[in-house]
């Protein structure tokens, strides 16, 4: 029997302890590991500087870097991460309204937990634990397959995560790394059907593409980020300034970042000097097209391409439009049903970008950079879901169990 299938064999009979465990365990297990990570933030840190070694020495871009690093700050995020998890209300167990039917049956729904869920995940070690608390604490087990590049600093996280487990005489097996980083584990992995009841993946467009395309267990689809901020023909400059200079460059290399300004004609001449002043800080790239080309003192003329990457990277496209409508149109095109905003002061504008845009999350006069699971109070995130189905945007707890009907009756029989 390989690693896998004795990883997936051991899932199953930990799913089975997990969902029976009462809120007040896992409560005490998850505020035991965040007491362990922070305790342990040295261990940490030495796994983390190896890797982020290597990374150097593989000539890795110093944005993604960033999101393979970890500090005592983002270590202490990571338990404190653990904390609200623990804090939040848990799904598992809670019963819908019953409806009594006309034969007498009360008929309910009660949240469940999925079961196996597996996450493959690229270089951002915070995940790791991340994944652990909300798994855990909705009742699932869980297998992360990481990407090579962080690999020691996910074993040093791992490991204990499952001696919290352990001490707390619980199951270790309720969270199992894959530390064959090879492609072949990523692809076997994504046919475990037999083991793993829901699929995440999170990292670049190109591993979430080769998941949702290659997996036959179910998948939810998260995060490539290709984020707009239409500036509409009302909106105040200054705060468009700084919405737009926080969404692109407060941390370039995440899915909630701008990509793509959208610009109302109006506003181009008063805007766009501003803005460039303003991203000349970060030395941000502008690649724009010819009518907002005519406001800049430096781009680069945007291309078809353009409109539709997401560069993770201190670049910015800037499109034109005539009409609001026109704005709505090019977002819906180009985006990634990831997280758009507007900013404006004419309300009716704004109800309208609410309604007809097509994406996850949908701001006005708010920062891109907002769309995050624990900014929307849900303790921590498993990955944005940009797909329509089961779960939608960050998800949290709820996101991570499922229902099933239960009915009482008294003796009723089908006629």
């Amino acid at each position: 029997m390989n690693q896998l299938q004795e990883i997936g064999e051991r899932a199953v009979i930990a799913k089975i302890e997990t969902a029976k465990l009462s809120t007040i365990q896992k409560n005490k297990v998850l505020k035991d590991a965040a007491a362990a990570l922070e305790a342990n933030t040295d261990e940490i840190l030495a796994a983390n500087r190896q890797d982020v070694e290597d990374a150097h020495a593989n000539g890795i871009r110093e944005v993604m870097i960033d999101r393979l690093t970890l500090t005592e700050d983002r270590i202490r995020g990571m338990a404190n991460g653990l904390r609200k998890v623990a804090s939040l209300d848990d799904p598992i167990g809670a019963v819908g309204p019953m409806k009594k039917r006309p034969n007498g049956l009360l008929i309910g729904r009660m949240t469940v937990p999925i079961g196996v869920v597996g996450v493959i995940y690229e270089a951002r070690p915070n995940v790791t634990s991340d994944v652990f608390g909300l798994c855990f604490k909705t009742g699932n087990t869980a297998i992360l397959r990481g990407g090579s590049d962080a690999i020691r600093s996910n074993q040093a996280i791992v490991k204990i995560l499952r001696e919290a487990l352990n001490e707390n005489h619980i199951t270790e097996d309720a969270l199992q790394l894959i530390t064959d980083t090879t492609h072949e584990s990523a692809k076997a992995f994504m046919h475990m059907n037999q083991y793993v009841d829901l699929l995440i993946p999170r990292g670049s467009a190109r591993l979430i593409r080769t998941v949702v395309e290659e997996a036959t267990v179910p998948v939810i689809e998260t995060g490539s980020g290709n984020c707009h901020v239409y500036v509409d023909a009302s909106a105040d400059i200054d705060m468009a300034v700084n919405i737009i200079f926080n969404a692109k460059t407060q941390r370039v290399s995440v899915c909630n970042a701008e990509e793509s300004l959208v610009v109302h004609r109006d506003v181009a001449r008063a805007l766009l000097p501003a803005l460039e002043k303003k991203l000349n800080e970060k030395k941000v790239e502008l690649r724009a097209d010819e009518r907002a080309g005519a406001y800049l003192e430096n781009y680069t003329p945007a291309t078809e391409a353009d409109w539709g990457t997401e560069y993770l990277d201190y670049i910015l496209s800037i499109k034109t439009v005539d009409t609001l409508d026109e704005a709505i149109t090019h977002i819906n095109r180009y985006n990634t049903g990831h997280s758009e905003c507007i900013v404006t002061r004419d309300y009716e504008n704004a109800q309208r970008f609410l309604r007809e845009i097509d994406a996850a999350c949908v701001y006005v006069n708010a920062s891109t950079r907002f769309t995050d699971g624990e900014e929307f109070g849900f303790g921590a995130e498993i990955g944005i879901s940009t797909q329509k189905l089961h779960a939608r945007g960050p998800m949290g707890l709820e996101a991570l169990t499922t229902y099933k009907y239960i009915i009482y009756g008294d003796g009723q029989i089908r006629q």
